[in-house]
């Protein structure tokens, strides 16, 4: 199946601590389900110090479950969902509440 939501989408967080927050995703997990949106998701590791780097705590962000996000409308800039539909030969993903091509 088609990849609904890839690296470097703007998405939208539908659930949890950060509900409402945009960011776009830096890395997507498919074999768990799970997605690295920048901003989104931070959580602090406490970091021993070695040679290479100082120690401390350290921010990052932390997985999020892909059904827990949304792409952000091109148009509005709201959750949709995406759906797909063949261009000039080229199958591109489409947003659901606006009909605009997310695929550029």
């Amino acid at each position: 199946m088609a990849a609904k939501i890839k690296k470097g989408d703007k998405v939208v967080v539908l659930t949890g601590r950060d509900k409402g927050k945009t960011g776009t995703v830096s890395k997507v997990v498919p074999n768990e389900g799970r997605v690295f949106v920048s901003g989104v998701n931070m959580v602090k590791r406490h970091q021993r110090p070695t040679q290479a780097q100082a120690g401390g705590i350290e921010e990052k962000e932390a997985p999020i479950q892909i059904s827990n996000v949304a792409i952000a409308d091109p148009k509005t800039g709201e959750p949709t969902r995406v759906g797909f539909k063949v261009e000039g030969g080229k199958k591109v993903r489409i947003a659901k509440k606006s009909g605009e091509v997310i695929d550029v």
